[in-house]
């Protein structure tokens, strides 16, 4: 009966992979907003209410994409800031920012589903919180280690956070433990000026422009960093 079980969940485990690879196939031709079961089932040659059973709705296959999108760019941060020195606090920032811009010119269309327009119609669920801070988090680590360790100065050039701020960063603490609302609304920025950059990037708003992006990319990271404080 274990035995019988085990091959069953194989089966379907394999079915599932078949089933969100064609889907992401989808997402190149289609866009998320065209995603289909129906589509998805006639590739396989499955019936189409036989795919329910394992994806009851679109938004439940979205999910699914959402989550391996997630995970997946946060391994590759995660391997990336393993692959550092402790110590080297700069390092594993623009260790970190490389992976994310790797990833997401490997991955263009994961990449959009996630840091794109929203999908209408669509609200992510719970299940794609945890997934989706994965690479924040150890950007906080980054942050939050170079603070403990004194080597965090951020320069005199930007001006104090106003307080109606205060309750933000309170939430963002939780990443990078015991740094100042200072620290933290400078990450803030040094973050999503990252993800801007690999976007303009990616859905070409550097196009007819920028010729030399991995290099700009090089320098915008190393401003950022010192934005933040991390050493030079």
């Amino acid at each position: 009966m274990n035995a019988s079980r085990t091959a069953r969940e194989r089966v379907r485990a394999e079915l599932i992979r078949e089933i969100t690879d064609i889907a992401r196939r989808q997402l190149a031709t289609e866009g998320a907003a065209g995603l289909s079961l129906r589509a998805v089932a006639r590739e396989m040659g499955m019936v189409s209410s036989a795919i329910y059973r394992y994806f009851p709705s679109r938004d439940d296959l979205l999910t699914a994409l959402i989550i391996d999108g997630y995970n997946a760019i946060g391994e590759a941060v995660e391997r990336a800031d393993g692959s550092c020195a402790r110590d080297d606090f700069t390092g594993r920032w623009h260790a970190v920012c490389r992976a994310v811009r790797e990833w997401a010119l490997a991955h263009p269309h994961e990449y959009a589903l996630l840091y794109g327009s929203p999908v209408p119609g669509y609200r992510a669920p719970d299940d794609t919180i945890a997934p989706a801070v994965r690479d924040t988090a150890v950007f906080g680590r980054i942050v939050a280690d170079a603070h403990r360790a004194g080597k965090l100065v951020p320069p005199p050039i930007c001006p104090p956070p106003p307080a109606i701020l205060a309750e933000d960063a309170e939430v963002v603490r939780s990443l990078i433990p015991d740094a100042p609302d200072d620290v933290i609304t400078r990450a803030i920025v040094a973050w999503t000026g990252l993800f801007g950059m690999v976007s303009f990037e990616l859905f070409g708003q550097f196009n007819n422009t920028i010729t030399h992006r991995a290099e700009l990319f090089e320098h915008n990271m190393t401003c950022l960093a010192r934005l933040v404080g991390l050493p030079e």
